[in-house]
């Protein structure tokens, strides 16, 4: 009984890295656990077995609160003296992660309308955030309202495995500010992203899962389209990115390694969500 707690402990632990971690899903890692499904059966039915759910649910939630907490520290530290090192490992998490989501957005079947879709939602993500740049510097303002924001992308990446929103708040110029407000635990900001995120999962769950099964394909060949907008949007040293790099300079080679070390973290949590699946 102890043992199992701790288990649920660790397991809601690294899941908690998923939503703070670009590239890393936090519903992918809660496949890999066993603890998806009955994440979504709670949240679907959250009436049914309510206080034998709440009971399961507390170490995990506690780990994942924890997971979130230990990694802001290092990441805050890296972030703000390797920025580019980091994004781009950040980048190479969300490369691991591309053929899966390939795979999984053609598992029933596609089309070349499909491919097209995808096309579109790339361009059309590309351009909003290429305007979302030019209108906010890309730094998007920060309140309650747009930290709330803030929580319903994180909240997607439950809902939607294998989508990794905290990429977009890269972008937006948010990720930062977040990460270090996990760190001092500030909850002008904590509180509306979990005020958010809950709103998101209890409100859209239903709607996400109508969508993936009336028109899967479609919806997530317009999903891989968004994100790899998103991933393009961050990439160090673009004419649109905040954050300029000159890459004639030895940091170069430590960018190819977190590149790298990355797309096999993704890769690998790929391979381990196939065999949690089988």
């Amino acid at each position: 009984m102890i043992i199992d707690w701790f288990l649920r402990l660790i397991k809601g632990a690294l899941i908690g890295t998923g939503f703070i971690l670009p590239g890393v899903s936090g519903g992918a890692l809660a496949a890999v656990f066993g603890l998806y499904e009955r994440i979504i059966e709670f949240i679907a039915h959250i009436t049914r077995n309510f206080i034998k759910n709440i009971l399961f649910f507390i170490p995990v939630g506690i780990g994942a609160l924890l997971g979130m907490f230990l990694l802001s520290h290092p990441l805050a530290f890296f972030l703000e003296n390797y920025e580019a090192q980091v994004l781009w490992g950040f980048i190479g998490c969300i490369i691991g992660t591309v053929p899966k989501l390939w795979k999984d957005a053609g598992k029933i079947g596609r089309e070349k309308k499909h491919i097209i879709l995808m096309g579109i939602s790339f361009f059309v993500g590309f351009v909003f955030l290429l305007c979302a740049e030019l209108y906010f510097g890309a730094n998007v303002p920060q309140n309650i309202g747009t930290w709330g924001m803030a929580g319903i992308l994180i909240a997607l990446g439950v809902l939607v495995p294998g989508m990794s929103p905290s990429n977009f708040l890269v972008y937006l110029g948010m990720y930062k500010p977040m990460v270090e407000a996990f760190k001092t635990f500030d909850l002008s900001v904590l509180l509306p992203i979990a005020i958010g995120g809950a709103l998101c999962i209890f409100s859209l769950s239903k709607a996400v899962y109508a969508l993936f099964s009336k028109a899967y394909t479609g919806f997530f060949h317009v999903i891989l389209g968004i994100v790899l907008a998103s991933t393009v949007m961050i990439v160090p040293g673009t004419p649109w990115s905040e954050v300029v790099y000159n890459y004639v300079q030895p940091g170069t080679l430590v960018c190819v390694l977190t590149l790298a070390t990355g797309a096999m973290l993704g890769w690998g949590m790929c391979i381990l969500e196939e065999k949690y699946k089988k």
